[in-house]
């Protein structure tokens, strides 16, 4: 990320006392200041609480389990080059379960996945499930060609409901978007408490 923040994160005047409070709580819970993205984005109230339900049915209140969900936005975050959602979510992947392991081993994958060799080499080095996989893939494809192919699609069918088709396509934009949003304005990232 180049330069500063074009819009500073703001203050309780500029966000209000709800934003400002769930910035703060945020925070603590992810054991950081109160978190540069939801007090710039805060900036913009409508818009933010609109945002963060959207965010919230996906993560944490997707259909997915906690751990795919992180698996899945490590990978958008490493893809996108956005070093503030990596930065945050390597802790929340922690949560999850992934291991540090896994999660050095999501970034590091080339950013080619058509090739299933390494795709089973990553099962072998990290222990990811076959479902797993399948989210790394489409993942990249969805990162790549803003489009499943076919073929994909109906590999995700064998493994996940169409509920879970329909996240795991939001999700991915989901985050490809707030990785665009965060390089755009330049969000800095947060520091530990």
């Amino acid at each position: 990320m180049s330069g500063p923040a074009r819009i500073a994160p703001g203050g309780w005047r500029e966000v209000g006392p709800f934003v400002a409070g769930f910035a703060r709580l945020a925070g603590r819970v992810q054991g950081t200041e109160p978190p540069a993205v939801f007090l710039t984005l805060g900036r913009h109230r409508r818009l933010f609480w609109g945002w963060l339900h959207f965010a919230g049915r996906l993560m944490p209140g997707g259909r997915l389990t906690r751990r795919e969900s992180e698996l899945v936005i490590v990978r958008v975050a490493a893809r996108r080059g956005s070093s503030y959602e990596l930065e945050q979510h390597r802790r929340l992947a922690r949560r999850a379960g992934l291991t540090r392991d896994e999660i050095a081993a999501i970034e590091a994958l080339d950013a080619d996945l058509a090739d299933l060799a390494d795709l089973a080499d990553l099962a072998d080095l990290a222990g990811l499930t076959a479902r797993e996989r399948l989210l790394l893939r489409a993942a990249d494809e969805l990162i790549a060609d803003q489009d499943l192919s076919d073929g994909l699609w109906a590999e995700l069918g064998t493994r996940f409901d169409d509920r879970e088709r329909i996240e795991i396509v939001m999700l991915v934009g989901h985050y490809a978007m707030l990785a665009t949003a965060l390089h755009a304005l330049r969000v800095q990232p947060d520091r530990a408490r």
